[in-house]
């Protein structure tokens, strides 16, 4: 990623992370909504998984200009992921529900470079995470 891009998104995440709760019910709402098979890949407390997700988010980004930790953390989450029943085609599904939480709960702040940069993140994450749960 450009050290725009990574600005753009450290600077939005930094919004996003002081309502994290209400960031993360977003996303698990908008995922279920678009992919109802995915709710039976998770067990137990959803504002636990909420927590999880913000948690693991955090890492990523303040990992961005760590490539190889950040490919390591990637890795064994695909690999997690794998395990957990999620196939790659779920990512897509991941990808529209996490775009629209940030431009949702980002509202005005949300330009097309703020766009535009958490694309570009999850890409990348998402094809890491793919490759690593395809090796397994």
């Amino acid at each position: 990623m450009r050290a725009d891009d990574i600005a753009l998104v450290r600077e939005s995440f930094a919004h996003l992370h002081r309502r994290k709760a209400e960031t993360a019910t977003l996303f698990y709402g908008r995922l279920f909504e678009i992919a109802a098979e995915t709710l039976s890949l998770f067990k137990g407390d959803m504002s636990t998984q909420g927590v999880k997700l913000m948690e693991m988010l955090t890492v990523a980004i303040a990992t961005l200009n760590d490539r190889d930790g950040l490919t390591t953390l990637l890795k064994r989450l695909g690999r997690n992921h794998k395990s957990y029943g999620v196939h790659d085609e779920h990512y897509a599904k991941i990808r529209e529900a996490l775009l629209w939480t940030m431009k949702t709960s980002l509202g005005p702040a949300h330009t097309p470079e703020v766009a535009h940069a958490w694309a570009a993140l999850y890409d990348h994450i998402a094809a890491i995470m793919m490759d690593a749960g395809r090796a397994t």
